[in-house]
């Protein structure tokens, strides 16, 4: 299917995690990875915040991205994966060290619409970083939350996780199809949702991730095998639009 990068895996800081995801992207035939840090909630605890509410204080294990990523020429790329319950000072102190931000609402509970995470937004927009983030279906956390949030930001590119809220998220789509600061990724979201943000987006606006490795990225590629697109129009959904992202030139 041609060079792809992955806009979004995750990291958990255990013995051999880099070395599986590597081995994992060779399998796949992928290129390149986002990388975020995973581990920072139990998996079981996530699935009931998601339900019932509720957020961890914990920080990621920045630390453990960046080593992984290191001596890998660019095949992974470490995002900052921030915590609203620090000062913002914390990520504009290691910001140069990584090529982006992730905000979290699932995992830390602080909604699209608190000010932290405008504060950490606004280091961003400093940095040149895109910000990556997941929305849910609760007050200051919604889809069109990140909108807000996108409007405040012009000048930040702005990635909105896992097709949306769900896996048939359409409405999504409608809320930020007039927002061209914000991109689609599109992992756990059913075909349809890939194949609407096509036509209702663009495919200068979506982006391809895998949530690996609780997604096997081979998942998320036989999705875009089965949809009717073009060769340059998955060019720019696996390769051109996340190097626009990252402010690189494409290989």
């Amino acid at each position: 299917m041609g060079n792809v990068l992955d806009f979004h895996v995750r990291l958990a800081p255990r013995p051999g995690a880099r070395d599986r995801l590597l081995s994992t992207l060779d399998e796949c035939g992928m290129d390149r990875a986002v990388v975020c840090a995973g581990g920072t909630i139990d998996l079981d605890r996530l699935s009931r915040q998601l339900v019932e509410g509720g957020h961890v204080e914990t920080d990621a294990d920045n630390d453990a991205v960046l080593d992984a990523c290191k001596d890998t020429d660019g095949r992974l790329v470490p995002f900052f994966f921030a915590n609203p319950h620090r000062p913002p000072g914390a990520y504009r102190e290691r910001a140069a060290e990584f090529r982006g931000l992730e905000v979290s609402p699932a995992v830390h509970g602080a909604g699209l619409d608190d000010p932290r995470v405008a504060d950490l937004v606004a280091v961003a927009a400093d940095f040149g970083h895109p910000v990556y983030a997941v929305c849910l279906d609760r007050p200051g956390a919604r889809v069109a939350d990140l909108v807000g949030l996108a409007r405040r930001y012009p000048g930040v590119s702005f990635v909105l996780g896992h097709s949306g809220i769900g896996n048939i998220d359409l409405y999504a789509l409608t809320l930020i199809r007039d927002e061209p600061n914000i991109l689609l990724e599109t992992s756990g979201g059913y075909t349809c949702v890939a194949d609407a943000a096509l036509s209702r987006l663009g495919a200068d606006r979506v982006v391809f991730g895998s949530e690996y490795p609780l997604q096997h990225p081979a998942v998320e590629l036989a999705k875009f095998e089965t949809l009717r697109m073009t060769a340059e129009q998955w060019r720019r959904i696996a390769w051109d639009n996340a190097h626009r992202l990252l402010g690189e030139e494409k290989p």
